[in-house]
C-alpha cells in the first residue's frame, strides 16, 4: 500500500475514533501530522480532536496549521489565480469540488465566499464566512472578510463589532482600522471616524485612498478646507488616481482650472489607468470643463464616462417599468381599505424621496433645522425589507415583490414596521420627535412604506425633468444608482417614478406631499410654511437658515446646502439641450407636463 494511502486510512480511522474518543483521537492525529507534516487534513483533524477536549489554543494553531497547508494545494493555486483575474467561472468551477471532496477545508471556504461576494451574493458570502469561522475561529482573515461583507449589505454597527474583536488582537492593522472608520462613518459616528484616520495617516502618511477616505468625511462634517486639502495630498501622490479628482470636482463649489484638466488629460493619455480611475476621471473632466463653458468637450467626457461606467452595470430599465406595472394592479383603494388601520403606529419617520439630484438633500436640510426634527442620512432599511419580503436581490433571481405584500398578515405589517424603527435607531443620535429617511429610490416603495408606518410622513421631492436627470447623467454615484449612466436610462427611470407617484396620488389622495424645487428657490418661506403644515409642524424661522446647520450631509449636495438658496442649478441643462435627444424622447410626455404627471394617467388613475 502507497504512503498516501497509509495517510488516508489512518485519517479515516481517526475520524471514526473521534466520535468515540476525543482524546485518543488527538494522539493518533498528532502521530499522522508527523508522518506528514503537509497535510491539510491531518492538521484539520488535529484541530477537531482538540478542541473536542477543550485545549482550544493548541486547536487554533493545528486549524492555522491546516489552512497553510491547504493553501499550497494546487487547485487552490489555480483557483487563487483564477480571483486575482477576475476569471469568476474558473474559480467557481475549481472550488465547487473541492469543497465537495473537502467541506472541512477553510481556505478554500473562505474563496468560495470571496467568489460570492464578488457576484454580489453577499448573503451567501456571509454564511460561507461564518463557516469558515465556526471551523477555525482563529482566522482572521476569514473574520475581516466578514466585516467586508457586513459593511457591504449595510450592516455596519455588525461590521464594527467584528473589526473591534480583530483591533483588540491587532490594534494598529490600518485595513481593519480604515475598514471601520468607514463603518463609523454609515452610523454617524463621524468624529470617532476622523480620529482614526488621523492615527493611521500619522503612522502611514503616503497612502492616497486613505486620505481620499479621510477627506471624504471631512466634506460631510462640513471641514471643507481640510477636506480639499486631504483630496490634493492623494493627487499628489497619485496623480492618476480618478475618484480623487472626482471626489474634489465634486465638492460642486470647486472649479478645476486649466492646469487641473491638463494633468487629467495626462492621466488619462498615459495608458497606465485602470477603468475605475478611466471613468472617474472622464467624470471629473467633464465637470471641470463644465465649469469652464467648454460645452461640447464637457458633454463629451460626461459621455464616455458614463459608457464605460454603465458597460459593467447589469441594469434593465424594463424591469423598474414592470414592477411599477405590477404595482399598480396590487395596490388600488380597497387594498389598502382592507389594510386599514394595520402596521405600526409610531409617527416618527419622514420619508423624502424622488429622484435623486431634485433638492432632497435641500428639504432634508431645512426639516432639520427644525426643533423637532432628526436628519440621518440616506438610510438602507426600507430595500433591505423589500429584499426580505421577497425582492430581486441580484439579476435572474424571481421577483415576489410587491405581490407578496399582499399575503402578509397585520402581525407582520407591524413587525415589519418595528424592525424598521428598531434598524434606524442607530442613526438617530438626538431624542427629537421626528427623523428623516431621505433614500430617493423609496419612491418605489410608498405602498410598503404606508402599510407598515401609515402615520409616518412621505414628502416627494420633484424637480424639471431635463435639469434633474441631467444632473444624474453628470453626477458619478458609488452604487446603488445604476439607471443614471445613460440617458435613455435615466429618462426611463424619471417617467416611471411620476407614473406610480401619480397613481398612489390617486389611490390614497394627499398621502404623500409633494415639493417643486423650482417654486422653493422662487419662494422659500411659502414652500416651507406649506410644507410644514403639511407634516404638522410649527412654523420655525430656522428652517429658513438652513444653511447656518452644521449638521453632518453625506450626498454630492453637502456644500450647496451649506448656502442660501439660488438659482445655479436650475438651467444647468439648457447648455447641454443639443446632445439631450435621447433623453428628452424617453421622458416622453412627463415632459411637456411638468410639474404635473401627463394627464391621461390623471384621467387613468382618478
Amino acid at each position: 500500500m502507497s504512503a498516501t494511502a497509509s495517510v488516508a486510512e489512518a485519517l479515516s480511522l481517526t475520524r471514526r475514533l473521534l466520535r468515540q474518543d476525543a482524546r485518543l483521537a488527538a494522539l493518533q492525529a498528532q502521530e499522522i501530522v508527523r508522518a506528514a507534516p503537509g497535510n491539510a487534513d491531518a492538521y484539520r483533524l488535529l484541530g477537531q480532536a482538540l478542541r473536542a477536549t477543550g485545549q482550544d489554543h493548541e486547536a487554533e494553531a493545528a486549524e492555522l496549521e491546516a489552512i497553510a497547508a491547504s493553501v499550497n494545494d494546487r487547485g487552490l493555486l489555480e483557483a487563487g489565480q483564477a480571483l486575482v483575474e477576475n476569471r469568476l467561472a474558473v474559480a467557481e468551477r475549481i472550488l465547487r469540488p473541492h469543497l465537495h471532496d473537502n467541506p472541512f477545508d477553510v481556505a478554500a471556504i473562505r474563496m468560495m465566499a470571496e467568489l460570492a461576494g464578488r457576484l454580489g451574493r453577499f448573503k451567501d458570502a456571509e454564511n460561507l464566512l461564518r463557516r469558515a469561522l465556526e471551523l477555525a475561529p482563529a482566522f482572521t482573515a476569514a473574520r475581516a472578510n466578514l466585516a467586508t461583507v457586513l459593511y457591504r449589505q449595510n450592516r455596519p454597527a455588525e461590521a464594527i463589532g467584528v473589526l473591534d474583536s480583530l483591533l483588540g488582537a491587532d490594534p494598529d492593522n490600518p485595513a481593519h482600522q480604515n475598514l471601520k472608520a468607514a463603518a463609523l462613518g454609515r452610523i454617524g459616528g463621524y468624529e470617532e471616524a476622523i480620529h482614526i484616520y488621523e492615527q493611521v495617516l500619522e503612522r502611514m502618511p503616503n497612502q492616497p485612498k486613505v486620505w481620499m477616505s479621510f477627506g471624504h468625511v471631512l466634506k460631510t462634517v462640513g471641514r471643507r478646507d481640510d477636506s480639499i486639502a486631504a483630496y490634493r495630498r492623494a493627487i499628489d501622490l497619485a496623480p492618476s488616481l480618478g475618484e480623487v479628482w472626482w471626489s474634489l470636482a465634486n465638492l460642486k463649489t470647486v472649479k478645476l482650472g486649466a492646469d487641473e484638466v491638463e494633468a487629467m488629460e495626462a492621466a488619462l493619455a498615459g495608458g497606465k489607468v485602470d477603468e475605475e480611475d478611466r471613468y472617474h476621471l472622464h467624470f471629473a473632466l467633464g465637470k471641470a470643463l463644465e465649469d469652464m463653458e467648454a460645452w461640447e468637450r464637457s458633454f463629451a467626457h460626461y459621455g464616455e464616462g458614463n459608457r464605460l461606467r454603465r458597460a459593467l452595470i447589469d441594469y434593465d430599465s424594463e424591469d423598474v417599468s414592470d414592477q411599477v406595472r405590477r404595482a399598480e394592479v396590487l395596490f388600488t383603494p380597497a387594498f389598502f381599505e382592507a389594510r386599514s388601520g394595520q402596521g405600526c403606529a409610531a409617527p416618527d419617520p419622514i420619508f423624502i424621496l424622488g429622484m435623486p439630484r431634485a433638492g432632497s438633500t435641500l428639504i432634508e436640510q431645512i426639516l432639520a433645522s427644525h426643533p423637532e426634527v432628526e436628519g440621518t442620512m440616506e438610510l438602507p432599511d426600507i430595500p433591505m425589507l423589500v429584499r426580505k419580503i421577497g425582492g430581486r436581490t441580484k439579476p435572474g433571481d424571481p421577483n415576489l415583490y410587491p405581490e407578496a405584500l399582499a399575503g402578509l398578515t397585520p402581525e407582520e405589517l407591524r413587525a415589519l414596521g418595528e424592525e424598521y424603527l428598531a434598524r434606524t435607531r442607530i442613526q438617530r443620535k438626538t431624542d427629537r420627535p421626528f427623523f428623516i429617511d431621505k433614500m430617493p429610490n423609496n419612491w418605489a416603495h410608498v405602498g410598503l412604506i404606508h402599510l407598515i408606518l401609515p402615520k409616518a410622513k412621505i414628502v416627494d421631492a420633484r424637480r424639471h425633468p431635463l435639469g434633474c436627470c441631467f444632473s444624474n447623467f453628470k453626477q458619478h454615484f458609488a452604487r446603488g444608482q445604476g439607471f443614471t449612466y445613460a440617458l435613455d436610462d435615466v429618462g426611463h427611470y424619471y417617467a416611471d417614478y411620476v407614473r406610480l407617484m401619480a397613481h398612489f396620488d390617486a389611490v390614497l389622495p394627499g398621502r404623500v406631499h409633494r415639493v417643486i424645487y423650482e417654486r422653493m428657490v422662487e419662494d422659500p418661506e411659502r414652500e416651507v410654511r406649506v410644507l410644514l403644515d403639511a407634516l404638522g409642524l410649527p412654523f420655525d424661522e430656522a428652517c429658513l437658515r438652513f444653511y447656518e446647520n452644521d449638521r453632518a450631509v453625506r450626498t454630492a449636495s453637502s456644500e450647496q446646502v451649506r448656502r442660501p438658496i439660488n438659482r445655479e442649478g436650475i438651467d444647468q441643462w439648457r447648455p447641454f439641450q443639443p446632445w439631450l435627444g435621447p433623453l428628452e424622447q424617453a421622458l416622453g410626455p412627463v415632459l411637456e407636463a411638468y410639474p404635473e404627471a401627463p394627464a391621461a394617467w390623471q384621467k387613468h388613475h382618478s
